[in-house]
């Protein structure tokens, strides 16, 4: 099943759930850059999400377009802490692995952001930390000469599953948590970056 069919799937488990604050026309501060204090991060604040179901929502949201100059495409709704991560892995991970390679990185493909659901929309489940702000699921990366380097078709090829596989473990550190399609079933075309803290430090899979 498709990444956004078990997004759809997650969004009917938990009917009902408000979402206020998401919309554009609801930006409260339009910025180039310098979002959560990062001078890489470009976007808008946003008003607090708030959700009738617990555990669901986000004080501080932020709406972000570009990190580092690279695109999201489409912009991802996340809380600081997995914004700053993400800035932290574009830098450190993603420019230096993809390097000039078709001109260098022009966007990124964003599959999921915030959506008040369960963990991987399983019926029961606890709420995913998507449901909160602190994750992004990513499915490709677009590089500048037109270049699409897929997660679900590249993994398993030798040239780019080799830059996936960099890519992967490079956000083994900013993020708490990171899965990709060696995971499980429900990751084998993204990777899912979270920014859960855990005592033993980060789990990636």
């Amino acid at each position: 099943m498709s990444v956004s069919a078990w997004r759809a799937r997650g969004l009917a488990l938990i009917a009902g759930a408000a979402v206020a604050g998401c919309g554009g026309d609801d930006d409260v501060v339009s910025r180039r850059g310098g979002l959560c204090g990062m001078p890489s991060l470009a976007g808008s604040v946003l008003p607090a999400v708030s959700s009738p179901v617990d555990g669901c929502g986000i004080e501080a949201p932020v709406r972000v377009e570009a990190v580092g100059g690279v695109a999201l495409s489409p912009s991802a709704v996340l809380d600081c802490s997995a914004a700053e991560a993400l800035a932290t892995w574009v830098k450190t991970g993603l420019k230096p692995a993809v390097g000039r390679r078709g001109g260098g990185v022009s966007s990124i493909r964003v599959a999921a952001d915030y959506a008040c659901r369960t963990r991987n929309s399983r019926a029961g489940a606890k709420i995913s930390e998507h449901g909160r702000g602190r994750a992004i699921d990513i499915s490709a990366l677009l590089l500048k000469d037109g270049t699409r380097i897929d997660v679900e078709q590249g993994w398993g090829e030798r040239r780019d599953g080799a830059l996936l596989r960099r890519l992967h473990g490079a956000a083994c550190g900013p993020f708490g948590t990171v899965l990709g399609p060696d995971s499980d079933v429900y990751h084998r075309d993204h990777f899912h970056f979270d920014s859960a803290s855990y005592s033993m430090g980060s789990y990636c899979r």
